[in-house]
């Protein structure tokens, strides 16, 4: 499997960020590390930033740190536009992650949702855990929970 254009999930986003050494950072680290692209549409970095500034966050990480964050995934993101709408999972919140890949031709979706995870393969497209989307790219498995 190719890690080139990748659609992430906002829950493992903000995962990456309050556990830099976990497994959902190393899903950022193996993409960087295949130069491949973070794919976005506005509606799901919107969803990122957002949430990310809740004030729940704020006993976790800095608001510095997570506006920094937020700055590094724009400067790194490649931009889709939504023309093709896809209805398929369960939870209709969903559905943008999906759209993003399909419109970004995307290789894969990285949830941990599993209403996303449910829908794997949807067509060509595969939508994998953290830990699966490692393994794929031959990374060794941890013990850590496989949705996380």
């Amino acid at each position: 499997m190719k890690a080139e254009r990748v659609v992430i999930d906002t829950n493992v986003l903000i995962s990456a960020l309050l556990q830099p050494s976990g497994r959902t950072a190393a899903v950022l680290e193996a993409i960087r590390d295949a130069n491949g692209m973070l794919l976005f549409a506005d509606e799901t970095f919107d969803e990122l930033a957002t949430r990310l500034m809740r004030p729940k966050f704020d006993r976790y990480v800095e608001v510095a740190t997570r506006q920094r964050f937020i700055a590094d995934v724009a400067a790194v993101a490649a931009w889709v536009t939504i023309t093709d709408t896809v209805r398929a999972s369960r939870d209709p919140a969903d559905d943008k992650f999906v759209e993003v890949a399909v419109n970004g031709a995307a290789d894969c979706i990285v949830s941990g949702d599993g209403d996303l995870l449910d829908l794997d393969p949807f067509g060509d497209l595969r939508i994998l855990a953290p830990r699966a989307f490692l393994e794929q790219l031959g990374f060794p498995p941890q013990s850590q929970s496989d949705r996380a």
